[in-house]
């Protein structure tokens, strides 16, 4: 296992590395957000990953989904996903939970880290809450055209967002990946034991002339 993870070794030693193959992590959502952070998390050596989702792929989902290819249409994501992050690293095992948030809440699963990569507010509000009540904190992400937000909820409450049923614009898919990559990355780091700020808000967007900018937002309690 050692030679499979070596970079990651020379960056925190055998036994942190080790460490994390006792950890537990949910993601909700197997789309844009949710494939690239299985690929990423699912190669770094958590030992559990399980994967919410309901839906099946489509076609203008494979541009910025990378799990997916085309001949994956009419495929059910959370199965593709489990047997791609599987195939990639033999020290992951990957549960498929075909169904909505509320039937993986009902089944009494305990995990380290709840990770968010859906697409809608209303849902949000509900993993905050589900959080809240298994005292277990969780990573926020979102994304929208050339703009993304990072969030590692613990102590504030998600109630601080207006919540609606809007719709996003068009996606580019790199900043799906990089916020995916962000979001793997605080991830990674609480995992490891490593220190990750809390309750603070990553709002970052590309503005007309091209810039990247990066504002950050503490979240009331």
């Amino acid at each position: 296992m050692m030679r499979y993870f070596h970079r990651q070794v020379q960056l925190w030693g055998e036994e942190t590395q080790q460490s994390l193959q006792t950890k537990k992590i949910v993601i909700i959502g197997c789309g844009g957000l949710g494939s690239s952070l299985a690929y990423a998390l699912g190669s770094s050596g958590i030992g559990e990953i399980h994967l919410v989702d309901f839906d099946e792929v489509s076609v203008h989902n494979i541009h910025r989904q990378i799990a997916f290819k085309v001949g994956d249409e009419g495929k059910l994501k959370a199965d593709v996903v489990k047997e791609s992050i599987e195939s990639r690293c033999p020290f992951v095992k990957v549960y498929a939970h075909i169904g909505r948030l509320e039937a993986f809440t009902c089944k009494g699963i305990n995990v380290d880290l709840i990770i968010d990569a859906t697409d809608n507010l209303p849902t949000r509000g509900l993993i905050d809450a589900y959080a809240k009540e298994v005292n277990t904190p969780w990573l926020y992400g979102s994304v929208e055209a050339f703009n993304g937000q990072v969030c590692f909820f613990e102590k504030s409450s998600f109630k601080a967002f207006v919540i609606s049923n809007k719709t996003p614009s068009g996606i580019a898919a790199p900043i799906v990946m990089h916020i995916a990559s962000l979001q793997a990355n605080l991830a990674l780091r609480y995992l490891a034991g490593l220190s990750v700020k809390k309750d603070l808000l990553y709002y970052l967007y590309i503005n007309e002339e091209g810039e990247l900018i990066t504002q950050k937002f503490g979240m009331p309690h």
